[in-house]
């Protein structure tokens, strides 16, 4: 199985996003991507917003709010339509759930509130004093279809002279916010009240990362955790998706987490597919988190993106430790594996560079091996927008790589990791996917190496998918080839007249054209 995020941060906010890929599916589907990971389909903070400014988890395109009906990804509609589409060609769609914050409140609140630091939130900086932030959402074009749960300061039970004594009967729906409108000044505020403090069951970076953005949904107040729960029964059933990538789960209550997991199970079985951002260059925290979530989730791969970006940056990198301290070498099935996201791109705040002769390389190393799951890159697909352009990476190579992997790479692998400049593997195919493949790559010059194949092979000839190795290799009589690769650059070994070898060089990357 292959995925694809499908969007990247620069995607253009004219609303037609979901009838792009609705139109792509069926040629995504073909080159052997099997599921989509769409972006927040939730109305955002305004008509640009990628969603992860999040106003209202219950409109996906369909009320009057925040500048219009339609998010930037397009109308409620054109979302049930790709979802159709996918469903159609057998493709799975994973919804991209933001579930930490909410931005654009309706209304402004006063409420007591501590100034933190910013590298360190158990640190005060200031004594408890009034504020007035954004807190109130009300909803008012969507009213109280889907839910009626408004969120906001709530109203003390009763009344009292000083704002001291009613503090402690006040309760809300938020432990934090990051603006005062009362003096304009933007900082860290942890809301004060009776046993309000940030949630324990965090990342410790920070102090407690419970905080990240806008303002931050308390998981202990049970109103927010049985309106979220729900929404997330209402999502299943209002549109037929099969998988949700968590936002930010760093930040917010894993013990709430767990519970919404359940929920999921009880209500749609386990067969979803669940993965979290916990995106941090830790290896042991990231094993950790998936112990405590009992492995009924799966990772995003951050030390492996750290890895290609120093290979692909470090003259005489030694690829042989592409996969020391990754996620992928230590819980080969709770890892999902990528070259680039939306937060790694260029120009945004965890960019990640990867030179574009390594990107082949990256893409090899994750789609024709046989461990973890496998993300491309929508902007390494289709290319990146914005003022800032890139053309699709690898040379418009990476759809062949994707259908490399879903009709060659299976079976058996050997493994040929033995030398800093140079290595390889091969998968030796199966009884009903019988071809197998050979990959060389090399982060220098011009290299081989000789790789078994497997001895039923013996005697075909093999050639790179890629073109970018114009030799051809005979297999000998004990299953061994001669594997040549070019410098800087990656080979692909296939049996010359392998079943599917006609489907190279097909995919449509221009999903811009009108």
């Amino acid at each position: 199985m292959t995925m694809i995020q499908a969007f990247e941060w620069y995607v253009p906010a004219d609303q037609k996003h979901w009838q792009r890929l609705a139109g792509a599916v069926a040629d995504l589907k073909a080159t052997g991507i099997d599921n989509l990971w769409i972006p927040p389909g939730c109305k955002a903070s305004s008509p640009n917003g990628n969603g992860y400014d999040v106003y209202d988890l219950y409109d996906l395109g369909e009320f009057d709010a925040k500048g219009g009906k339609s998010t930037k990804w397009g109308p409620k509609g054109d979302l049930v339509e790709l979802v159709k589409k996918a469903n159609e060609v057998g493709a799975d769609i994973y919804w991209d759930a933001v579930l930490n914050h909410k931005a654009a409140a309706d209304e402004k609140q006063k409420c007591l509130a501590v100034e933190v630091d910013p590298n360190d939130h158990t640190r005060e900086v200031t004594q408890p004093y009034e504020i007035e932030a954004w807190l109130k959402f009300t909803y008012p074009a969507r009213g109280d279809k889907y839910s009626n749960q408004k969120y906001e300061w709530q109203a003390p039970k009763k009344t009292s002279s000083t704002y001291g004594e009613l503090a402690d009967t006040l309760r809300y729906h938020f432990s934090g916010t990051d603006y005062n409108a009362a003096n304009q000044k933007t900082a860290i505020y942890r809301i004060e009240g009776n046993g309000k403090y940030w949630s324990q069951a965090v990342d410790k970076e920070k102090g407690n990362y419970d905080y990240l953005m806008f303002a931050d949904l308390d998981y202990n107040h049970p109103e927010v955790k049985a309106d979220v729960k729900a929404w997330g029964s209402w999502l299943g059933k209002e549109l037929t998706i099969k998988g949700i990538r968590f936002d930010a789960i760093k930040h917010f209550s894993e013990d709430f987490l767990k519970e919404f997991v359940e929920m999921l199970d009880e209500e749609f079985g386990t067969g979803w597919f669940l993965v979290g951002e916990f995106w941090k260059d830790s290896v042991m925290d990231m094993c950790a988190y998936l112990s405590r979530m009992q492995h009924k989730f799966s990772l995003f791969d951050a030390p492996l993106v750290y890895n290609f970006s120093q290979l692909s940056r470090t003259e005489n990198s030694d690829l042989t430790k592409v996969f020391d301290n990754t996620l992928v070498q230590a819980e080969p099935y709770n890892a999902v594996t990528l070259v680039m996201n939306h937060d790694t791109q260029p120009y945004q705040a965890l960019e990640t560079p990867i030179e574009p002769f390594f990107k082949p390389l990256a893409y090899a190393l994750i789609l024709l091996r046989n461990a973890g799951y496998p993300c491309v890159f929508y902007g390494d697909l289709y290319g990146i927008k914005g003022d800032h352009p890139f053309d699709p990476s690898c040379g418009g190579k990476l759809p062949d790589l994707c259908l490399a992997r879903k009709l060659y790479a299976y079976g058996k692998q050997n493994d040929y990791l033995d030398y800093p400049q140079c290595i390889g593997w091969t998968r030796e195919g199966t009884w009903d996917h019988p071809h197998g493949l050979a990959c060389v790559m090399s982060n220098a010059g011009p290299n081989e190496k000789t790789m078994y194949v497997g001895y039923l092979h013996k005697g075909e000839v093999w050639t790179d998918v890629l073109g970018w190795e114009p030799s051809e290799v005979t297999i000998d009589d004990n299953g061994n080839g001669l594997f040549p690769c070019p410098g800087t650059s990656v080979a692909v070994w296939v049996k010359k007249d392998a079943e599917g070898r006609d489907r190279f060089g097909k995919f449509n990357a221009d999903i811009y054209k009108a």
